[in-house]
């Protein structure tokens, strides 16, 4: 490993975790300027933040991160926001997901990785407010590293013009990048986040890539870099707009009812849970996805 992947590495990590740091103070301001409306008589939430370690099989440092939950606050109802740096070695199942997505030969002779990446899903009290996802991260093997990411907005209640300003923000940091990403990671989103045994989208969409690489390791991360940045302009506005909208039981219910969507491809689909519990990393974390309270009919 060369010195100056160490260094891109190192990098990266502390990106992932200066995106974390601004998220949750976005959020926390959020909860605390919340003062009219459903939920302004509770107590602003806060997060929880408790360290988080992976897992080997021989017992040596494999790395961790930092999961940081917010339950029943004024605005969200559970909100994670989660940064973690793993390393170690891939067991055979994540040797051959890995080398079949990949086309890598010598997994096996030499199965070393890194990761490092942000993870975010926030489940809101109002379910005029969407949920959202969003997550960025860099994986490296001997063989090679690679970028990945993007967010998503999950509406119970859809509104035209919040489904416009969301993509209309990714597709200006997209821009700067080839006028050609912004559909082609739409597109990629759309097929991504779709529920096979239900026939429809998780949600409205967003960008979404992985195993991206053009041997430019400054430019890629810059890519994923704004990415990243699109999130809170995105999506806070929206939140601003929708959290004082009155509901009643009928649009509570329509919100259990998606989040159990939600749920459901999560833990059939969602690649990044699958890699996360098959190569040890800590189950709550990787779990944290998962709504509060959802139902289904």
């Amino acid at each position: 490993m060369s010195d100056q992947m160490d260094t891109e590495k190192q990098r990266a990590s502390a990106w992932f975790r200066e995106l974390r740091d601004q998220i949750v103070a976005a959020f926390e301001g959020l909860e605390d300027s919340h003062s009219e409306g459903p939920f302004a008589d509770q107590a602003a939430g806060r997060f929880e933040v408790t360290e988080t370690k992976r897992s080997s099989a021989d017992g040596s440092d494999a790395g961790g991160g930092l999961m940081s939950v917010m339950r029943g606050g004024r605005v969200f109802e559970k909100v994670g926001v989660n940064v973690s740096t793993v390393y170690g070695e891939l067991g055979e199942r994540a040797q051959n997901a890995m080398a079949a997505r990949k086309g890598l030969p010598g997994m096996k002779e030499d199965p070393r990785f890194w990761a490092s990446g942000i993870s975010l899903v926030a489940h809101m009290q109002n379910p005029h407010c969407p949920a959202v996802h969003m997550n960025t991260r860099m994986f490296w093997t001997p063989h090679g590293w690679w970028f990945g990411g993007g967010s998503d907005l999950n509406p119970c209640l859809e509104y035209g013009e919040d489904t416009a300003h969301f993509h209309s923000v990714q597709k200006a940091h997209c821009d700067p990048h080839g006028e050609d990403q912004y559909p082609r990671l739409k597109a990629w989103a759309d097929e991504y986040f779709y529920i096979p045994h239900r026939n429809r989208a998780r949600g409205v969409g967003g960008i979404f890539l992985d195993d991206h690489n053009t041997e430019d390791w400054a430019a890629d991360f810059g890519f994923i870099q704004d990415i990243g940045k699109a999130f809170l302009p995105a999506f806070v506005p929206l939140v601003e707009k929708r959290r004082v909208d009155a509901f009643g039981e009928v649009e509570k219910d329509s919100q259990l009812v998606h989040r159990g969507l939600y749920a459901e491809y999560n833990l059939v689909y969602d690649r990044g849970t699958k890699f996360g519990l098959e190569t040890g990393h800590d189950a709550n974390a990787v779990l944290m996805s998962l709504p509060p309270m959802a139902k289904w009919v």
